[in-house]
């Protein structure tokens, strides 16, 4: 008999399509009053799978899902997950690392640049006929040798390091504790960090722990000439803290792949052109989505024929 599992959120079709093929499959998307159908039948499963940035597992779910074993994630990030519920239960969590590193860094390399040079902004210069018309368009800056400042030096903020590397930059991270092993320097004051760098690059966990660990503060620091990306969370970064240092010019940019309510942005930022805004799409290449989704089924044919995960998050 296959394994019940239960599906949280859309998936890939792809992977959906997999999932249906190798196990009892049921979408919960695919009832009308999804809470009475738990009722009825979350004793039916011993798997969920879900995805990082969508439904998550939160405690409601888990506590739903009384036969629960195991939890197959769609993504890197576990902060709409409740690790500690499924830890008291015993729940094993599978999510998709290292598959990911080199799209996401390649993106927040992507937001960098095109923030520093202006190029989405020249782009819409051009097609609106300025240049055509004799307009002149303003000046960007330098990004190479330039001063990159990483918050949070896990396996992605790694690899967005060693891609500064091909442009020169001088590299220094903020974390909690220095990570073992690497060649940049650790500052152990975020603000310094900030007032420090050209770039100030967001890669940290999100979560309660480090939620509006960006703030008026921070962005202070970081200044008029300074700019900031972020691709972790948007919980990470106080929004409102945010747009008004845009606003104000209290910093030179912002190129965000994510937000705080996602997928509702600023109306602020949408009129700002020292902004590059993204859809939350840091991974999304055809080749990355690809590899998560086989990290997730890989968890969980290893979970359901060995008890233990090629990925586990706990």
């Amino acid at each position: 008999m296959k394994p019940r599992i239960l599906q949280a959120g859309r998936l890939l079709p792809a992977l959906e399509q997999r999932l249906a093929a190798d196990y009892d499959l049921h979408r919960l998307s695919d009832e009308a009053d999804p809470d009475a159908f738990l009722a009825r039948h979350g004793g039916d499963f011993t798997g969920l799978v879900t995805s990082a940035g969508g439904a998550g597992a939160p405690t409601a779910l888990i506590a739903a899902l009384p036969q629960l074993r195991v939890i197959a994630s769609f993504g890197v990030g576990l902060d709409k997950i409740d690790l500690a519920a499924a830890r008291e239960r015993g729940i094993a969590v599978g999510y998709t690392p290292d598959v990911l590193n080199d799209c996401v860094a390649d993106t927040a390399f992507a937001l960098l640049l095109d923030v520093a040079r202006r190029t989405s902004e020249a782009d819409r210069f051009v097609r609106a006929g300025r240049w055509a018309a004799g307009q002149a368009f303003g000046l960007g800056r330098k990004v190479s040798g330039a001063r990159l400042g990483i918050v949070g030096l896990g396996r992605i903020g790694q690899t967005i390091a060693r891609r500064a590397g091909g442009f020169d930059m001088d590299v220094r991270y903020h974390s909690r504790r220095p990570v073992a092993g690497v060649p940049w320097p650790h500052e152990p004051a975020l603000r310094e960090l900030a007032r420090w760098a050209d770039y100030l690059v967001i890669i940290t966990a999100g979560g309660e722990e480090t939620r509006h660990l960006i703030d008026t503060a921070v962005l202070d620091a970081l200044g008029p000439r300074g700019f900031l990306i972020n691709v972790a969370r948007g919980s990470v970064i106080d929004e409102a803290a945010l747009v008004r240092a845009l606003v104000e010019r209290r910093i030179a940019g912002a190129g965000l792949d994510v937000f705080e309510r996602e997928p509702q942005v600023p109306a602020e930022l949408l009129a700002l052109d020292n902004v590059v805004l993204l859809p939350h799409i840091a991974s999304g290449t055809e080749e990355t989505r690809q590899a998560m989704a086989q990290r997730v089924l890989d968890n969980l044919a290893a979970f359901f024929a060995e008890g233990r995960l090629v990925s586990a998050a706990a």
